[in-house]
């Protein structure tokens, strides 16, 4: 985060956290109330203050955090992909309503009969203190969150836990914008803070990044790729017989206001076409007796799906009034109304409709899912009804012509499966940000260990100690400077360099290897670990990280401090830049070589804080490498928009050739020859740049 951000950022914090609590009373008087409806809100209330938390099997893998039950069944087809590509991680998926997590619950007992395990709880209110001690103790590799779930303490805490954060599915229209931009000193930070937005559709995008958001990409709509359960598929098939010489029509997600209109119609249209059957699904559960009132009151032959009731030839409406079954419903229907559309709701989800080639009727008001129906509207797959009048001609039409109705559904299923593709655009967007899903982790109380199992499947703690490798005789030698560096051999051959991290400057000769309190993942070894992983994903020639320590120790100042090591391949046959240059000097070609190298990593936004020629290796090939990469990091073009310290980071690598030539009796260096190195560097940027614009 920039620092002239910070303050507003404090404030906004601090603001939002001062409002949360100023408003706990009424979210549990909320919940009291939402729970009067449905008992379920009363529940697992520990959960929600981070007073019980997850089992320590959930540690350390991928968070998705799926709000309610609509985020979670569009996240489906994401999450049994996660599972088949990172098998070896915990996935745990939270959320916050009762029907998500009963959603949740049934998924996780479907996938423990493939033998795969997902983990589950709700996610802690968004307080500092209860982010701050779920995400400490849960140590996830990588948050996702659906759509534009954005809780301030929840990135905030990511970020200073160098959790990296990934919204999918993100959509953001214009009047949620706007209602953005009112407290810009908040969610501008925020948004900064955030990895990576991936949104549903270009307008989406753009307006994330009027509001500030670094870095987005358009990926599609997860909702165009449906998940259908085999046992919504089978239910279908088993009342499909029920409805023999009956024309289906199907209003979905509905809510107060609209099934009395939808009511309306019907009365009308039955009186013409007997053989219609109304199946009226409401949106939320607690509205599931009022309706059965409405219709009782309207004096219609019903039966309510929740008592098993089974219509017959006189039944006028079947009131779908159970939970999760709306998928099986819409597999039934000669044509759909999607609900919350008729009034200023904003309307539901019509992909899952189009999915199964359904004829799509829906009101005026669809703003939640604009960009969808401006695509059905240009196909002209989908009827827009703003009346009861409307209703009851457009049912009419689709009544008296039913290839109209077959043929329109045919088009939005077309429409949907042109728009899929989103869910390999996330997975994709998933490995860049979980490069190191591969590294296995040893904790044993106040020490951490990162570690490359095919490096050391038999790894141990011990390894960081140079006494271990003494007393086996598998040290190969030592390097010298402010501290030493172990060469070692472990016993089939693969050889490494230990380093213990020490302080430099004045601080180092009061407190010489003791550093004040980071996040683990932030910490000099294993940020160093991570960078070299990266780099060796993109290809870069730097040395395979063996393993990495964060071990804590007592408090200091009423801080505790923590001391790191890391060990590192080392890489045979080569020589530093400063020792070749002392026995000969180096070609134009080499010169170039080694120009062309530095612009890669530049082109991948490395920037290396001491580039000097004490860290540039040749070896025996004729191929550079670059080395010692602590308190080095990745400079995104967002964070750093002028981009001169690549400029800076080419004048360091000249400084240290003029300051070894001065100093050494023999040292094959020119200054001129610094011109070869710049020809190679600006022939390499002239390539295409490796990573994709994040705009």
């Amino acid at each position: 985060m920039k620092k002239h951000n910070s303050i507003w950022f404090l404030l906004g914090r601090c603001g939002y956290s001062v409002l949360l609590l100023l408003l706990t009373p009424f979210v549990l008087l909320y919940l009291l109330l939402r729970s009067r409806k449905d008992p379920a809100y009363r529940q697992r209330f520990a959960e929600r203050f981070a007073l019980k938390l997850p089992a320590a099997s959930a540690k350390d893998g991928i968070v998705l955090h799926t709000v309610s039950v609509g985020e979670f069944n569009a996240a489906k087809p994401l999450i049994k992909k996660l599972l088949l590509q990172y098998p070896h991680l915990p996935l745990i998926i939270t959320c916050t309503t009762p029907t998500a997590s009963s959603a949740i619950q049934k998924l996780q007992a479907e996938q423990r009969e493939l033998g795969r395990t997902v983990e589950h709880c709700y996610l802690p209110f968004d307080y500092p203190v209860l982010m701050r001690l779920w995400l400490r103790w849960m140590q996830p590799q990588l948050l996702l969150i659906l759509e534009t779930e954005l809780w301030p303490n929840l990135v905030a805490n990511c970020q200073a836990l160098s959790i990296p954060t990934l919204i999918v599915n993100a959509r953001l229209s214009a009047r949620s914008a706007k209602g953005y931009r009112r407290f810009s000193a908040l969610t501008q930070p925020m948004l900064q803070n955030i990895s990576q937005i991936l949104t549903q559709d270009k307008n989406s995008a753009r307006r994330f990044l009027a509001l500030g958001a670094k870095h987005v990409q358009v990926a599609g709509n997860l909702k165009f790729e449906l998940d259908v359960p085999k046992s919504s598929t089978q239910l279908a098939q088993s009342l499909k017989p029920l409805l023999q010489g009956r024309t289906v029509w199907v209003a979905g997600s509905t809510h107060a206001g609209e099934d009395e209109l939808l009511i309306q119609a019907y009365q009308q249209l039955k009186v013409q076409f007997p053989q219609l059957l109304l199946v009226l699904v409401p949106r939320h559960p607690e509205r599931f007796d009022l309706v059965a009132q409405l219709l009782q009151q309207q004096q219609l032959k019903f039966v309510r799906r929740s008592l098993n009731g089974l219509p017959d030839a006189s039944t006028e409406v079947w009131l779908g009034d159970s939970m999760g079954e709306l998928l099986s419903w819409y597999q039934l229907a000669d044509f759909v109304f999607i609900g919350g559309s008729l009034i200023e709701r904003g309307g539901h989800n019509p992909l899952e409709a189009m999915a199964f080639g359904k004829a799509v009727l829906s009101g005026p008001y669809v703003f939640n899912f604009q960009l969808v129906f401006q695509l059905l509207q240009q196909q002209q797959a989908y009827f827009q009804v703003n009346t009861v009048v409307d209703l009851v001609s457009t049912v009419t039409q689709l009544m008296q012509q039913p290839k109209l109705a077959i043929q329109t559904g045919e088009k939005g299923l077309k429409l949907y499966q042109q728009q899929q593709g989103a869910v390999a655009r996330i997975v994709a967007q998933v490995s860049n940000l979980l490069p190191r899903a591969d590294i296995k982790k040893l904790n044993l109380g106040n020490r951490l260990a990162w570690f490359d199992p095919h490096f050391y499947p038999n790894f141990e703690l011990a390894y960081f100690q140079p006494d271990h490798w003494q007393q086996q005789g598998l040290v190969t030698g030592q390097s010298k400077g402010r501290n030493t560096v172990w060469f070692v051999r472990d016993a089939e051959g693969k050889e490494a360099v230990l380093r213990h991290y020490y302080r430099g400057g004045l601080v180092g000769k009061i407190n010489k290897d003791k550093f004040w309190p980071e996040a683990p993942g932030q910490s000099r070894a294993m940020a160093e670990f991570g960078l070299l992983w990266q780099m060796r994903l993109w290809g870069l020639p730097v040395p395979r990280p063996c393993a990495a320590l964060y071990q804590k120790h007592g408090f200091s100042f009423g801080f505790y401090t923590y001391s790191a090591d890391i060990l590192i391949e080392r890489i045979p046959g080569t020589t530093d830049l400063a020792h070749l240059l002392q026995q000969r000097p180096l070609t134009d070609t080499e010169w170039q070589q080694l120009g062309a190298l530095i612009a890669r990593f530049h082109q991948h936004q490395v920037y290396h804080s001491d580039l000097n020629c004490h860290n540039i290796l040749l070896d025996s090939q004729g191929q550079f490498w670059l080395i010692d990469f602590d308190k080095c990091a990745i400079r995104t073009a967002a964070d750093y928009p002028d981009q001169s310290w690549k400029t800076q980071n080419l004048q360091r690598l000249l400084r240290s050739l003029n300051k070894e030539q001065q100093q050494l009796p023999v040292f094959h260096w020119q200054q001129d020859q610094f011109a070869a190195l710049e020809l190679g560097y600006q022939q390499q940027r002239q390539k295409p740049d490796p990573i994709q614009s994040t705009n």
